[in-house]
């Protein structure tokens, strides 16, 4: 399942940098998360990256977007081709 960043987001930059995936960028409030994008970290890290260093805790689940860790993993594949 793919992340989102709810309204709570305080645009304090610090998500941005940590998406190995380039999944994040700014929107027209606040911070937005690509779906297409969005593996949670699968094949890179242990744990999203974005929600580890987000000081308000405003990075959830996006249950629009749900997603198994076999299909994350497949995203991650075929985004790195590994």
């Amino acid at each position: 399942m793919a992340l989102i960043i709810t309204e709570e987001c305080i645009n304090c930059d610090v998500c941005e940098p940590e998406c190995p995936n380039e999944a994040i960028s700014q929107g027209d409030e606040y911070y937005v998360i690509d779906p297409e994008k969005c593996t949670e970290c699968v094949g890179h890290y242990d744990e999203p990256q974005c929600v580890q260093v987000c000081p308000v805790d405003c990075i959830v689940k996006d249950p629009a977007h749900a997603e198994s860790q076999d299909q994350l993993m497949a995203k991650f594949q075929r985004m790195t081709g590994k």
